[in-house]
């Protein structure tokens, strides 16, 4: 079982690193009550960490394939833990808020390398179950936080909520010293100016979607960011068209593999994961359920996630991504459709089937979407792919959560609308939008797929060999 050591380093880096996306979200009361931090202040506390880490992914990644993919991913894991003991400590909002930022900074350098090192780590059949493995973690991740943020909240308090990524931590340090090999290394010297450009753009624009979403899309603040985004972008395709050795080389995106790639992680985050939030406060505030209740409510998802990836991972290994990636994204957009029969007289498990559904989508898709995009491209840019898929995945989400938020808000007529059928108007159309993109993300998925003339070969072997640790 020795041989499994690296993907048990690398899924307990990748768990920790998401489930602090959702886990903080039940104890914000109780951290409101103890730092007396403001409304303001607690949705920075969610919203520092979520931003940090979509914009510094891409750049983390290029930083890894620089560096070496095992010494940012250990050095990442180590920071993440000073940044969570300084969040436990923490005693009123502000160094909360800056202290999930650092951990922001951690986590990207984390969640830019897992995929890669999971990549160098197996061959053959082995590889696709760790993938399998490895998605199906990914995907449990948001379900399993609200929950395990319940717990900790109710059972130990707030600051536990933070301090549980400690132990866990030097577990993952210890492992993934001894399991891993280190990568191959590009070693032509990181791309600055690309690296700050594109950090700059995607922290806009997450800023702009997070702004948008809460306080509308005309807010100075919202109309600003995304202006900012849209010319950090083409400076970044700028710098990167002219650079000697580009973090991101252009001509990857003429790969139809690659690019459709990037595609699906951002149209399945965005159907499978954002409308989550809504669904939670459906459970909470409609429904009267506890935080722990609501998320045990919404384990269908991960759960069916785990189970699928597991079960099907090494049955579809060599399937063409069409078949995995493609329909697994269309699964998923009819599974968002099963959760618009939610109605104002529903109960809890109305929303069971819809999240198992999305679960089997979940569970096909996402372990295939790190080895395609890895296949796509030569291995010593493994950290490129592995960041640009992932921030991808970030980005649709964040994207996700505001477009389904602003939807909901037009159609019910408030953020916290009065009636339970109001409540369940404004679901329905969200959750429409949330199916629509799962479905058309799938289609495009397909024919970007398609055009690559042949299966993407999941078990591609680098062309040069590992350097010893």
């Amino acid at each position: 079982m020795r041989k499994w050591n690296p993907l048990i380093a690398s899924c307990l880096g990748t768990f920790m690193l998401l489930i602090d996306v959702t886990i903080v979200t039940v104890a914000l009361p109780d951290i409101a009550r103890s730092t007396g931090a403001s409304f303001a202040t607690l949705q920075w506390v969610l919203d520092a960490y979520a931003l940090v880490l979509g914009a510094l992914v891409l750049g983390m990644g290029a930083v890894a394939d620089d560096l070496g993919h095992k010494r940012v991913y250990i050095a990442g894991t180590a920071l993440f833990a000073a940044a969570s003991l300084a969040c436990g400590l923490a005693d009123s909002g502000g160094p909360l808020v800056a202290a999930r930022a650092v951990q922001g900074i951690g986590g990207a350098a984390m969640f830019a390398t897992t995929i890669a090192l999971v990549h160098a780590s197996y061959t053959g059949r082995d590889r696709a179950v760790a993938f399998g493995v490895w998605g199906a973690v990914s995907g449990a991740s948001a379900g399993i936080g609200v929950v395990l943020g319940g717990i900790l909240t109710q059972w130990a308090g707030w600051r536990w909520v933070f301090m549980v990524n400690i132990p866990v931590s030097v577990v993952a340090m210890a492992l993934s010293a001894v399991a891993f090999r280190e990568t191959t290394r590009r070693r032509v010297g990181l791309d600055v100016p690309g690296i700050a450009a594109f950090s700059a753009t995607a922290g806009a624009l997450i800023l702009g979607v997070i702004r948008g979403g809460e306080n509308g899309w005309g807010d100075p603040v919202t109309v600003g960011a995304l202006v900012v985004a849209a010319l950090g972008l083409v400076g970044f395709v700028a710098i990167e068209s002219r650079a000697a050795h580009p973090m991101l080389p252009l001509q990857l995106l003429r790969e139809p593999r690659f690019t459709a790639s990037l595609v699906s992680a951002a149209g399945m985050n965005f159907a499978a994961f954002s409308g989550s939030v809504l669904l939670s406060i459906w459970l909470q505030e409609v429904l009267r359920l506890s935080a722990v209740a609501t998320g045990c409510a919404l384990l269908p998802m991960s759960a069916v996630a785990f189970v699928a990836a597991g079960v099907l991972g090494h049955r579809l290994d060599g399937a063409p991504p069409q078949r995995t990636i493609g329909l697994g994204l269309v699964v998923i957009g009819a599974g968002a459709g099963l959760l618009t029969t939610i109605s104002a007289g529903s109960h809890w498990y109305a929303a069971a089937p819809g999240l198992a559904v999305i679960g089997v989508g979940v569970g096909v898709a996402a372990p295939a979407l790190g080895s395609v995009a890895l296949a796509a491209v030569p291995p010593q840019m493994s950290g490129v792919a592995s960041g640009a898929v992932n921030t991808a995945r970030q980005l649709g989400f964040a994207l996700g959560v505001a477009v389904l938020g602003s939807v909901f808000a037009a159609t019910a007529g408030s953020s916290r609308p009065a009636t339970a059928a109001r409540f369940a108007d404004g679901l329905t159309a969200a959750l429409t939008v949330a199916a629509a993109v799962g479905l058309t993300a799938g289609v495009v998925g397909i024919v970007l797929f398609a055009r690559s003339g042949r299966a993407v070969p999941v078990d591609r072997e680098p062309d040069t060999a590992d350097t010893a640790a």
